[in-house]
C-alpha cells in the first residue's frame, strides 16, 4: 500500500461555499442575453466548465452581437466580484489544511473552475499560501469526470496518483479521482443524508482528526 504524500482538495464546495455565487452569476449574466434560465437544467449544468455551460445556453437560446468567450468571461467576473464581498469559506478548512502542511504532505487544488478564479477564493479564505500547486480544467482537455486534471495535479507534484488522497463533493469529481488511481474522501459538510458509494472515506466536517489520512 502506497504511503500518501499529497492532498488535493476541490475547490468548489469543498474549501470554498461557491455554488450559490455560480447559480447567481450564471442567472445574471445569461438573462440578461434573454436565456430563460430554469432549474431543471441544474443537473447537467453544475458539472460543466463555465466554457461548456455557456454553449449549453447558446444551442438552446441563440444571442447575437456577443461571443461565447465575452459571456464566459462576463460570468467569471460575477462569480469573483460575489466571492469577494461574501463570506463564503467553508468552515475548518484553514485549519484543516495547515494540520496537513505540519505532517508534511504536499497540498494541491485541482477544479473545473476557470483559473481566473482560484486565487481569489483561496485568498479570500486565507489558505493561497499554504497550496503547493493549483490545477484548472480550463488547461485540460476535459474536465471532470475526467481524469486529467488530478493526474496532471499529481505530476506537478511530483507523487505519484497512488501516493494521493482526494477531497471532493461531487459524484463526477470522485469518479475523476478514482480513474486517476487514487483515494478519494467525500466531504458531506454535515449532511449526514447524502452517501458517496465511490469514496474510501466520508468526512462530515474539517474540525474532524487528520489521523485517518496518515494510517
Amino acid at each position: 500500500m502506497s504511503v500518501i504524500k499529497a492532498v488535493i482538495f476541490d475547490m468548489d464546495g469543498v474549501i470554498i461555499d461557491s455554488e450559490p455565487f455560480w447559480k447567481q452569476a450564471e442567472f445574471d449574466v445569461f438573462s440578461s442575453l434573454r436565456v430563460i434560465v430554469s432549474e431543471e437544467f441544474t443537473p447537467i449544468t453544475q458539472t460543466m466548465t463555465t466554457a461548456e455551460v455557456a454553449d449549453f445556453w447558446f444551442k438552446k437560446y441563440p444571442w447575437e452581437n456577443v461571443s461565447l468567450k465575452e459571456v464566459e468571461e462576463r460570468v467569471i467576473s460575477r462569480v469573483i466580484e460575489l466571492i469577494e464581498t461574501n463570506s463564503c469559506a467553508i468552515l475548518g478548512i484553514k485549519g484543516f489544511i495547515e494540520r496537513l502542511k505540519a505532517q508534511g504532505l504536499k497540498i494541491g487544488v485541482a477544479t473545473n473552475s476557470p483559473y481566473r478564479i482560484i486565487p481569489s477564493a483561496l485568498q479570500k479564505v486565507d489558505v493561497y499560501e499554504l497550496i503547493d500547486v493549483i490545477s484548472s480544467a480550463e488547461f485540460e482537455e476535459k474536465g471532470k469526470p475526467d481524469p486529467a486534471i488530478y493526474l496532471s495535479t499529481a505530476q506537478k507534484l511530483a507523487v505519484a496518483p497512488s501516493e494521493c488522497i482526494v477531497v471532493e463533493d461531487s459524484h463526477s469529481g470522485m469518479l475523476a479521482a478514482k480513474k486517476a488511481g487514487m483515494k478519494v474522501v467525500a466531504f458531506s459538510n454535515g449532511q449526514q443524508h447524502r452517501t458517496f458509494e465511490l469514496a474510501d472515506f466520508t468526512l462530515s466536517h474539517f474540525s474532524a482528526s487528520i489521523d485517518f489520512l496518515l494510517n
